[in-house]
Parts: C-alpha cells; sequence; structure tokens
C-alpha cells in the first residue's frame, strides 16, 4: 500500500511536469500534448484563445469536439472555451509500442461552417511493470559444454515506451552463470545465460537463478522470474543453427498452408544425439503459434493462419532444435517476419457534419457539408482521393489532406429537383485500386421564385340574362409549384370599370378557390361582354402575382315584347289614319312599323291582324305590316274600320304587343289627278333624276373601291419580303391603320348576318355603321346603326373568316396562304360595302321621291323585302344558344 501510495504522488508529480499546454501550427493545425491517464475534467486547452474566437460566440455557433477514434476522449467546458478530458486515456490501449501517440480531435463551429483540426499527443507515463511470461524456466545444461556458451531467456514486456520501458536485467549472484543482454533490431532487449565456468553436475546438479527485469522510470519498475538450472552430464553438443537470426517478407494475403522459410541446424553429435526435432519456442505467445507452424522434421516454417498487416506490421518467432541424446541438447535461433502491407482495405468516407438543407437561391460556393476520408492501409495504399458525380451542382474542395468540403457549383431549382442524391466515390491509389462510395440526401428549400399560373390567359364565360343574384359565373385556377406558404393563392379582381360603374358591383370572386359569382342579374340590351382582369397572389415573400382575363359574354333571351314605332298613337293607345273610298285593291294604307330589344331569332318580327271591323275588306304583310286593301272598296262598307294588329316576336315564350288602327273611309278624300301628259312628264321627269342619282352612287362607290383595291395592293408589293402577311400585319394590338381607326366585324350567329364598319381618328370618338344581311334572301337590306364602340380587327378577322364558304384559313397559316385568303376577305368585304351602300343610295331615293314613282324593278331588286325564311329555319336556329346578334331588319 505504501509503495502505491509513492506511486501516486509520483504520478501526480508527473501530471505537472508533463501537462504544459504545447500547441504548434504545422500545416494550421494545433497540437497539444498531455500525459495519460489524466482525471476527468482537466483541461486539455484553451481553444477560444487559439482560434481567437470570443467566449460569447461559442453558444452561438454551435462549438463542438469531433473524435475519429470512436470514444469521445474530449468535450468543450463553452463556458471558459475549453478542451477538457471526458474520458480515461490509455496510451498503451491505444498506441501500444509506438512512440509517438497523436488523437486527431475536429474542431466543428457551424455558422458560418468552419473545420479545425487539432492532435492531442499523449505522452507515455510509467504506469507498468515489466513481467515475464512464465514465472520459473527449466534449463538443462550438460556438464560437458563449454564455458562461454549462452542460452537465451524469455524476454520481459512492458507496454511503457521510450525512458519508461525496459532498460536492463540483472542476475543473482552465481559463480558458474553471468547474464549478457543482447539489444535486436526491432529494440527489443533479450536476455542470455553464459555458462562462466564448466558445470559439475556431482558437485551441484541444479544451480536456482532470479533474474530481474528493470525499466527506466522514475520511480524503476521491476520484475522477476526464477531460472532451474539442471546440469547433465551426457550428450555434450548442442544444435547449431545456421543462422542466428533468419529473416523474411511475407505478403499479408498470402494463403494459409504457404511455407515461406526453412531453417537448419546441425549436431555434430552421431546417432540419437545428432538427431534434431524442430519447434517454435515454448514461450512463444498463443497468438503467434496459432499463425505459424514448424515442421518438426523439416525445418520449414508454414502459416497457419490469415496475416493482416494493418494488426501486427512484424513478428519474432524463437524455433528452437532438440536432438534426441540423453540428456538432450538444443539450439535456438530468432525468425523476424516483416509482414508487407497489400491494397486489402477499402476506403472509408466519413461525414464529419450532417448535410444542411440548401435554398434554392444559394450562391456558388455555399458550404454544405464537411466529410474527410481514411484508409487503414500504409503507403501509398493508404492515399485517398474522393470524387463527386459530375452530373449535379455541387462540388468537392479539399480543406486538409483528407478532409474536404461539399459546396454548391450551379444553380438550385427545387421544383426541378426538391432533393440531390450525391454519391461520393473514395478511391485509394493502391494496385488495384479499391473504392467505396456513399450517397448523401442534400435537401432544397423552397424559395418564392415562381408566380402562380393559371390554366388559362383568357377565360370565355357565356351567363344567360336575367340570371338570379349571387349565382356562380365560373371558376378560375392558378397554380403555383412552389410549396408551403409560396404555393398558397389568393384571387383579387383588379379594380376596373365597365360603364363608369366598378366592376366590383357586377362581380364577385372568392379568395380562396377562384371562384365568380354574379353581383346581379345582367341584361344583354344593357351590357353584352364584361370583361374582368383576375390576380392570383401568393403568400410568398416577396409575392408574386399573375393576371388573366375573364370575358363574360351575356347571352340573349326572350325577355322584350316589340314596341310599336309606327304608327305612334301621341293621343291614345289608337291610331288615326284615313283613306279614300275609291281605293283600290293593294292599295297601301299604312305600315306598322315595330322593333324588338332582344336580338337574334328572339327580335324576329311578325304581323298578324287579329281583329277588324270587316276582315275581308284589309289585309297585314307578316313581314313588313304593311296594311293594304284586299279588295276595292265599296260604297257598302262602313265608313269606319277599325283593325287590331297583333305583333309578336320568334322567341321563347313569344312576346307579343298589339296596336290598333281606326281607318276613317272619305268620300271626298283623294289625291289630286293632274294632267295625264303633265303626270308622265313629271314622272319621266322624277324616274331620269332617280336613274341619274342612282348611276352617280353606283360610280362614286365603284371608284372608291378600285382605289382603296389599288393602293392596299402596293403596300402589299412594298411589304411583301417581311415577316407579316400581305395587308394584314399582326401584332399584339390587332390590326389597325396608323392614321384612321378602320375595323370590320362580321356576324353569322343566328338568322341575321351584318358587317360592322367602325371608324375613327385617333383622337375622336371612334364610330360604327352596321349592314344587316338576311341569310334567306340574295340580296339583303343595308342598315345604319347607331354608333358602337371599337371592336377588335384581329377577332372581326377570325369571325369573318368563319363565314366565309370553303375557307379554313387561320392567322397562323403559312404567309402565302395567308395572303390570297386575306385578300379574298377584302375584296368581299368591299363588295359588301359596296352593294349595300348602293341599295341606301336607292333605298334613300325610294323616301324622298315616293314608292309609286320608283321603277317596278329597281324597286323590286333593291328595295322590297323578299319572301320570309320558312318556320323550319327558325326551329333549327333556337338549338343555338350563343352569341346571338339583335335584327333591325325593320328599323328603317
Amino acid at each position: 500500500m505504501a509503495k502505491r501510495a509513492w506511486f501516486r504522488g509520483r504520478r501526480c508529480h508527473l501530471f505537472w511536469m508533463f501537462f504544459l499546454l504545447l500547441w504548434n501550427n504545422a500545416d494550421t493545425q494545433t497540437r497539444y500534448s498531455i500525459p495519460e491517464e489524466l482525471n476527468v475534467g482537466s483541461v486539455v486547452g484553451n481553444i477560444a484563445k487559439d482560434l481567437s474566437l470570443k467566449i460569447s460566440e461559442l453558444y452561438d455557433r454551435k462549438l463542438r469536439i469531433a473524435s475519429e477514434t470512436g470514444k469521445q476522449y474530449f468535450s468543450m467546458n463553452l463556458a471558459k472555451g475549453e478542451m477538457v478530458v471526458s474520458e480515461r486515456i490509455d496510451r498503451e490501449s491505444l498506441c501500444g509500442q509506438n512512440a509517438n501517440c497523436l488523437l486527431p480531435v475536429q474542431v466543428i463551429i457551424e455558422n458560418p461552417l468552419e473545420l479545425h483540426r487539432m492532435d492531442v499527443e499523449i505522452l507515455d507515463i510509467n504506469d507498468n511493470y515489466p513481467h515475464f511470461q512464465s514465472a520459473d524456466r527449466a534449463l538443462k545444461i550438460a556438464e560437458s559444454t563449454v564455458p562461454g556458451m549462452s542460452f537465451p531467456l524469455e524476454s520481459a514486456q512492458d507496454p511503457d515506451v521510450g525512458s519508461n520501458s525496459l532498460k536492463s536485467y540483472t542476475l543473482s549472484k552465481d559463480e558458474c552463470f553471468s547474464l549478457k543482454v543482447k539489444d535486436l533490431s526491432d529494440g527489443r532487449k533479450v536476455p542470455e545465460l553464459v555458462l562462466e565456468k564448466a558445470l559439475d553436475r556431482e558437485n551441484k546438479a541444479v544451480h536456482q537463478l532470479l533474474i530481474t527485469a528493470l525499466d527506466g522510470g522514475n520511480p524503476v519498475r521491476s520484475g522477476t522470474s526464477q531460472i532451474n538450472v539442471t546440469v547433465l552430464d551426457i550428450n555434450d553438443n548442442n544444435p547449431v543453427f545456421d543462422k542466428t537470426v533468419y529473416k523474411v517478407n511475407i505478403p499479408e494475403n498470402s494463403r494459409r498452408g504457404t511455407s515461406f522459410l526453412k531453417v537448419n541446424a546441425n549436431d555434430l553429435d552421431e546417432g540419437p544425439n545428432g538427431e534434431i526435432g524442430y519447434s517454435i519456442g515454448e514461450h512463444t505467445l498463443d497468438s503467434i503459434r496459432s499463425l505459424f507452424y514448424v515442421d518438426p522434421q523439416t525445418g520449414d516454417v508454414i502459416l497457419n493462419g490469415q496475416l493482416d498487416f494493418e494488426t501486427a506490421p512484424a513478428y519474432n518467432i524463437e524455433i528452437s532444435a532438440k536432438d534426441k541424446g540423453s540428456p538432450e541438447m538444443e539450439g535456438h535461433c530468432t525468425v523476424q517476419i516483416e509482414v508487407l502491407d497489400v491494397n486489402d482495405n477499402s476506403p472509408q468516407i466519413v461525414l464529419t457534419s450532417n448535410p444542411s438543407p440548401v435554398r434554392e437561391d444559394a450562391p456558388i460556393g455555399t458550404v454544405v457539408a464537411l466529410i474527410s476520408s481514411r484508409d487503414v492501409d500504409s503507403g501509398v495504399n493508404g492515399k485517398v482521393v474522393l470524387q463527386i458525380q459530375t452530373d449535379t451542382p455541387f462540388i468537392l474542395k479539399p480543406t486538409f489532406s483528407n478532409d474536404y468540403s461539399l459546396l454548391t457549383n450551379g444553380v438550385l431549382d427545387r421544383e426541378i429537383f426538391p432533393e440531390y442524391k450525391v454519391e461520393i466515390t473514395a478511391l485509394d491509389s493502391g494496385s488495384p485500386s479499391l473504392s467505396s462510395k456513399k450517397i448523401i440526401p442534400i435537401q432544397i428549400l423552397d424559395v418564392n421564385d415562381n408566380p402562380p399560373k393559371f390554366s388559362d390567359k383568357f377565360y370565355k364565360v357565356y351567363v344567360k340574362e336575367n340570371n338570379s343574384p349571387g349565382s356562380i359565373i365560373c371558376s378560375v385556377s392558378a397554380l403555383d409549384p412552389d410549396v408551403g406558404e409560396n404555393s398558397k393563392i389568393s384571387y383579387t379582381i383588379i379594380d376596373s370599370k365597365a360603364e363608369d360603374i366598378p366592376m366590383s358591383s357586377f362581380v364577385y370572386i372568392n379568395s380562396d378557390n377562384g371562384s365568380i359569382f354574379s353581383m346581379h342579374s345582367f341584361d344583354y340590351e344593357k351590357s353584352k361582354v364584361i370583361q374582368i382582369q383576375v390576380q392570383a397572389k401568393d403568400h410568398g415573400s416577396p409575392s408574386l402575382t399573375s393576371n388573366a382575363t375573364v370575358h363574360i359574354f351575356i347571352l340573349d333571351q326572350n325577355d322584350n315584347a316589340p314596341v310599336v314605332i309606327y304608327p305612334s298613337a301621341v293621343m291614345g293607345s289608337v291610331s288615326h289614319q284615313r283613306m279614300p273610298r275609291s281605293a283600290k285593291a293593294g292599295h297601301l294604307v299604312t305600315k306598322v312599323t315595330a322593333v324588338d330589344a332582344d336580338s337574334g331569332h328572339n327580335a324576329y318580327i311578325s304581323y298578324r291582324l287579329a281583329e277588324a271591323t270587316d276582315a275581308s275588306l284589309f289585309s297585314v304583310n307578316l313581314h313588313t305590316g304593311e296594311v293594304r286593301t284586299k279588295r276595292s272598296v265599296s260604297e257598302q262598307d262602313d265608313s269606319s274600320q277599325r283593325l287590331l294588329i297583333e305583333i309578336k316576336d320568334n322567341g321563347e315564350p313569344v312576346q307579343s304587343t298589339t296596336v290598333t288602327v281606326d281607318i276613317l273611309i272619305e268620300d271626298g278624300f283623294h289625291e289630286p289627278v293632274p294632267d295625264y301628259r303633265k303626270k308622265t312628264t313629271e314622272l319621266n321627269q322624277k324616274s331620269g333624276k332617280i336613274t341619274l342619282y342612282l348611276i352617280i352612287s353606283l360610280a362614286s362607290v365603284s371608284l372608291l373601291c378600285l382605289l382603296t383595291f389599288f393602293i392596299l395592293l402596293v403596300k402589299c408589293a412594298r411589304s411583301s419580303s417581311g415577316s407579316s402577311s400581305c395587308c394584314m400585319r399582326r401584332s399584339d394590338s390587332g390590326y389597325k391603320n396608323p392614321n384612321r381607326n378602320l375595323q370590320i366585324q362580321l356576324n353569322t350567329d343566328g338568322p341575321i348576318k351584318y358587317v360592322e364598319v367602325l371608324g375613327g381618328d385617333m383622337m375622336s370618338q371612334s364610330q360604327s355603321f352596321g349592314s344587316y344581311l338576311s341569310p334567306m334572301s340574295e340580296f339583303s337590306d343595308f342598315t345604319l346603326v347607331k354608333p358602337s364602340s371599337t371592336t377588335d380587327f384581329t377577332n372581326t378577322l377570325n369571325v369573318l373568316d368563319a363565314s366565309l364558304p370553303d375557307s379554313t384559313w387561320t392567322f397562323e397559316s403559312q404567309q402565302v396562304s395567308r395572303f390570297s385568303r386575306n385578300m379574298y376577305i377584302f375584296f368581299y368585304l368591299i363588295f359588301i360595302m359596296s352593294f349595300t351602300q348602293a341599295r341606301a343610295c336607292v333605298r334613300a331615293c325610294v323616301h324622298c321621291f315616293g314608292e309609286s314613282n320608283f321603277p317596278p324593278i329597281e324597286r323590286h331588286f333593291f328595295y322590297e323585302a323578299q319572301p320570309p325564311p320558312p318556320a323550319s329555319c327558325f326551329q333549327e336556329l333556337r338549338k343555338h344558344d350563343d352569341k346571338e346578334k339583335p335584327d333591325h331588319r325593320n328599323m328603317l
């Protein structure tokens, strides 16, 4: 106990002697030196001071200690910035007989990520006693042995190194023996017993010796072994090996059963005294015996197990040769086996820090993870190079000898690759080279870099008028490829006005799902199209937006009854008309004119004589509303006639109105009849004037058309080398004339066709003139309608193209076909304009000069209405419920 207390005191003294916190910079690494067996909590060094860090930074930057040995021998005292011992350190278990014992330590600092490598040198203290494998050793020496003969003894083992290791041996006093210490090349000290004086068995048959092994520590530690020497008086020649020491190299991957050395010994004796048997020394460790075997007859040394250079790079085997004499004589030799390293260990990839998630907008060079590699092989076989796959936006940057940083090296996009599986390959430099792979998952964090995207940029919705307020009109939807808050979308309607009314008074949108609801009932007669801008906005920071246009087309319903324009009942509900009793059959009494605010077939008006004082006297034209006499008026007819005329539209349900016409037949009421010759002359003069006006009108219109056609042709020839089609250029703003806003719209839906010619200066309000054409007749009426808003020329041409026979051209067709088709369209429009304008002139003449004074052929060709379309046409038209246009046949 006293000895142990003394040792502890000495050990404490050694602690303060060796506990010098030494550090130096070599290859940017810090080294500390501490003795082994330090108490837990002992300070190794002040890392904060050595790394120039503030104490307050240690918590924020999460400084921590990592070890490559598997055990965490050190920890951090963040309050003081010191690295302290956290587990007992035994240098012998860590480094064995290696003189230099270094523990690699990695100091990892985050925010930003840094790696510092430090080496802690473990200094040896004299904490182990020299000891022998066996406490007793028996030797048999013939008395005839010549003095000076040496006998190898068992070497003592001391796990300490340096000055604390085994230094010397001592032998108890004996006049016949002395001790000789032999230094081997591997640093071991082998004691040998030397015979100093010839033995005399009869004088002393047994010699008992005590050998003591001493180390160089302070205090000195020792171990003893008993040697019993038995003196023999026969067989006076020992076997002698050819070599005292055999040296051999063997690869670590040699197969079991390989004979790699043959030892040989000679004995000068004859007979059984000269017969030799080989064996491994008695005091050889069992672990060595399991690896090697010596053939007792031939002396072949055979590999009996699997070598591993990383476990034991060298072996020393003692082989003895014994003869069969009596007593037995033996000789000894040492076999030094050096194991050659073979590249049999694959390199290892170690994650020093777990990979951090990376924002998709992270700049190039952002540190993602720290990686290190190691290979337990030595030399070239242990040199490792890390490689990364080339199809990822990451690179490896070496920091220390076997440490790397994984950095970003390209643009990241979470929507394309939300996570990367980065494959790291480690290759050593052995032959053949060995490799290993490791998959490192790297998650990409989302950034709000994608605006919401609508499924359609333009929505077309058809809603019937008189709809219920609060009913859903349509739903718009947008998608955002981002995730989380960045993908949540809110829908709003951009504040705008329609007819000076805020758009919010027309519709309402659900901000969560994009459903659009009507705020009130729509009226086709007030607004035919409502255009709203819907904005989708995500919840990212900053938020991103996108817009879509919703066109709400109001579909007409038959909700308006026909309105009588003429005759107008100024004084009441009855219109009063006069006619002469001399009127013949077909006499035009009056003309009832009505209009319907609806459009399409809902506005097609028919007239019917519902009631009459004398139904045989009057008739009403179904389509024109003209009231004519069916026969000549007789003297027996009442002078007062009342007609009830019913006016119906063609909608469902049918809307109708009535007008009452009182006709007073007067005997004395008649038109003045002049001289027949004079009347004929006046009629001829009027007819000549009308014909002259008609010729002038037609000539002017024809000249205007030819001039327009020539200008367009010249313009096309000049611009034929451009990318746009002739006479028309497609752009984002539509088709416009720089000097005049001329737009043409052709509607072909419903039973009535019409063309609108829109024009106006750039700075003035646009004007619109519509030509309404009946598809049921070869020649149709021409009607001037009130000015309307300008319509997009691109849409106009698309509609016009759809109405033309055998025409399927589009704006995306080839330019050659586009030229011919556009020319055909313009020629068709010019023809319609010319013809309808001429008919308008004729109709104006008819109204000015009177119907009866107009030549019958021209009146029939240009003026009188054609037969009405059959009822089956209207039944087919009722099946179509979209894009109905008003019928203004009776607006003149």
